[in-house]
């Protein structure tokens, strides 16, 4: 495409948003949130801009800076606020260490040695690694899962690069593996309490909500949430590579001697590999030990936090600590250099922090403006009263809604509405809020739904439009799982009647 068409397609986008902005903007009722129309209108905005690239996705993350405090809805000091979450500070901790691992090229040993125990069939890769992704999930955060598992695909992929022939299906190959492990970490964390920041509110707020009402352990949510992800990863491994992303059928490498002969190239484990792998092993314990687990409602795991009396050290503050210690120990291979410079350091995708701000201040509009409770109150009052469509209707608005709002804000704002709901509705509780919270996990389009999507999209293999394609079949597949599998397994696992 032409520098002059591509000019002209920018202002055309640019147009198109206006337009929807205002049609947007008057669709939305005033009259007790007035603020909400506009806030619904600069989501618009912003989406169509984060799309087509109007304007470079960072930049477009900016833009609550600017019409926030404009319009009324928030004022700069407040709104620069969301550019400086803790998460933010993780996700540059996480990379810095992943930067570490990959200068030692420890990265490409652990690649080559997964792909001589998975096979190199381009779908089995896909599967070896939503596998392992999912299983760390479950135990710590879904970032951090993708914090570990990139790196490796990003050194598989690169790898497959020197192959013959390669290039007739690696660029498919590389999105489907990215987005595998992208979906594959919120798909796993759905499988325990622990697992995302959305099933602890639900404990939380149903606990406190509903006193008098069973309680839900560790092992209770398990009997849900465990065969909800299993079903999930594998009907998604499907679509993804049979359907969205077809993979061929053949080894990607030629003859198995090949990855041999590879692994054989890089020697013994040399001592920059040893210790960028320690310093990420150490990061990894902390994050998996910290928190409390909570295995019935009157049995807990202390994490080393509660245990220290160090309830303030976050998982940000380990991520910047270990990555810190990256820039202090020399490297053998490298003299006069430690294993990080801010040289390597430089390279990393800053624009994608802009991009995690963006997301955050666009949930912290929803929240200011009212459009949230707008939102909520129409679930609420919905007037159905099949039980199971209700509970379609709502995994519907929840993985949708998530896609432009912070999936543990969403839980905050739409649960005690929902427990609301339920009670004009004579229903228990739990049949609207647990799907609901599942749901909240299963936003797959863009890559402000979740910072695990943020993640690989910084890696640079996946476009926007390819997650879009993706994202939505997901979204709908993760509604008929959550709300296949409740309908199963409800009184299974909590005694429900639905």
């Amino acid at each position: 495409m032409s520098k002059s068409k591509l000019f002209k397609n920018k202002w055309i986008y640019g147009l198109l948003a206006i337009v929807l902005a205002t049609i947007c903007y008057y669709l939305v009722p005033s009259a007790i949130h007035p603020q909400a129309p506009i806030m619904a209108a600069i989501v618009v905005v912003m989406a169509v801009f984060w799309i087509f690239e109007v304007v470079p996705i960072a930049i477009t993350s900016l833009l609550p800076i600017i019409l926030f405090p404009l319009f009324g809805i928030l004022d700069t000091k407040a709104t620069a606020l969301f550019y400086g979450k803790e998460i933010i500070f993780l996700f540059l901790g996480g990379l810095m260490l992943a930067q570490g691992i990959q200068n030692s090229n420890l990265h490409k040993r652990i690649a080559l040695n997964i792909v001589n125990i998975i096979g190199s069939k381009p779908a089995n890769l896909v599967l070896g690694f939503m596998l392992a992704t999912a299983g760390l999930s479950m135990w710590i955060s879904n970032t951090a899962s993708v914090m570990v598992m990139m790196p490796i695909g990003l050194s598989i992929i690169e790898e497959i690069k020197e192959v013959k022939d390669s290039n007739k299906f690696l660029s498919k190959f590389a999105v489907a593996l990215m987005l595998g492990i992208a979906y594959s970490a919120d798909i796993g964390g759905m499988a325990t309490l622990i697992g995302t920041p959305p099933n602890l509110v639900f404990m939380e707020m149903y606990h406190e909500l509903f006193p008098e009402m069973p309680t839900i352990g560790f092992s209770q949510w398990m009997m849900m949430g465990l065969p909800i992800s299993i079903v999930f990863l594998f009907t998604g491994w499907l679509l993804m590579t049979k359907v969205i992303f077809r993979m061929p059928k053949t080894n990607v490498f030629k003859s198995h001697h090949i990855i041999k002969n590879l692994i054989k190239d890089l020697g013994k484990v040399r001592r920059d590999e040893i210790l960028s792998g320690l310093v990420f092993l150490i990061a990894a314990i902390l994050w998996v030990t910290g928190s409390d687990i909570t295995l019935s409602y009157d049995f807990t795991i202390n994490g080393w936090r509660s245990l220290l009396g160090l309830e303030m050290v976050s998982d940000a503050s380990i991520a910047v600590a270990t990555a810190l210690f990256l820039f202090m120990i020399p490297s053998k291979d490298r003299p006069k250099e430690m294993l990080l410079t801010w040289k390597k350091a430089r390279e990393l995708p800053w624009g994608i922090l802009l991009l995690f701000g963006g997301g955050f201040a666009i949930a912290g509009g929803f929240n200011s403006s009212g459009l949230s409770t707008i939102i909520g109150n129409v679930i609420a009052n919905i007037g159905i009263e099949s039980p199971i469509i209700i509970v379609v209707l709502v995994c519907f608005v929840l993985t949708f809604l998530t896609e432009i709002t912070s999936n543990t804000a969403t839980t905050n704002l739409i649960l005690p509405i929902l427990a609301k709901a339920s009670a004009v509705l004579g229903l228990d509780p739990r049949i609207l809020m647990i799907p609901a919270t599942l749901s909240a996990s299963c936003a797959f389009m863009m890559p402000i739904a979740s910072p695990t999507q943020a993640i690989v999209f910084g890696s640079g293999h996946v476009k926007i439009k390819q997650m879009i394609k993706a994202g939505i079949l997901f979204n709908f597949l993760g509604i008929a799982v959550v709300t296949g599998v409740f309908y199963l397994l409800a009184k299974f696992a909590f005694g429900i009647e639905i």
